[in-house]
């Protein structure tokens, strides 16, 4: 079993993954190899909640440029967590 937080890289703080907290739903950035279940145990494990349901979604990578240099900004995997009723997240809280 792979470790939690090596599922889990970190939280999305956007204006609209703070709307979506009223609906019981909060923003992951998650390792592009795990699937739905891994990341469902992961959430679980890391801040003890239930969960009901995970969507996920890649992310591509959007070109960007500073003066002369070009590059792209990182590509990766988006997970959306949905928790059952009464259940939520603390770390999101404090806002």
């Amino acid at each position: 079993m792979k470790d939690p937080h090596d599922v889990v890289l970190y939280p999305i703080i956007s204006e609209k993954s703070y709307a979506a907290i009223d609906m019981r739903q909060y923003t992951f950035m998650v390792d592009p190899r795990c699937n739905k279940s891994e990341i469902k145990d992961a959430v679980e494990d890391i801040f003890d909640v239930k969960v009901t349901g995970v969507n996920t979604m890649r992310t591509k990578g959007k070109p960007r440029r500073r003066g002369m240099t070009q590059g792209r900004t990182a590509r990766g995997k988006k997970a959306v967590v949905t928790l059952a009723p009464g259940q939520k997240i603390e770390f999101f809280e404090s806002r």
